[in-house]
């Protein structure tokens, strides 16, 4: 009976998968993944929003503001499901 893969080693695993795509995905798609790997990797987000004409910043931090209160453990499995998605969609 093999053994069963720790969700943080699944997590670890599918960080390196999403770099192995070969079209990108939308911005809103990576803004969602940016999102849930900050909340699983560092919980809610801290710090003040950008400055408004940091418009990048303002959108990741805003992203990431979304998933505040979202266990990393809950993270982590969403994170592995968003990332199994974009790599059927984008592979």
């Amino acid at each position: 009976m093999a053994a069963e893969i720790s969700i943080n080693d699944r997590f670890i695993n599918a960080t390196n998968e999403i770099r192995k795509i070969t079209k990108r995905p939308s911005d809103e798609e990576l803004l969602t993944l940016y999102a849930f790997f900050k909340q699983a990797t560092e919980g809610d987000v801290t710090g003040s929003r950008p400055k408004l004409l940091d418009l990048k910043g303002r959108a990741k931090y805003d992203a990431w503001a979304k998933q505040k209160g979202n266990p990393i453990s809950l993270m982590h499995e969403e994170y592995i499901k968003y990332v199994d998605m974009l790599i059927g969609k984008y592979a």
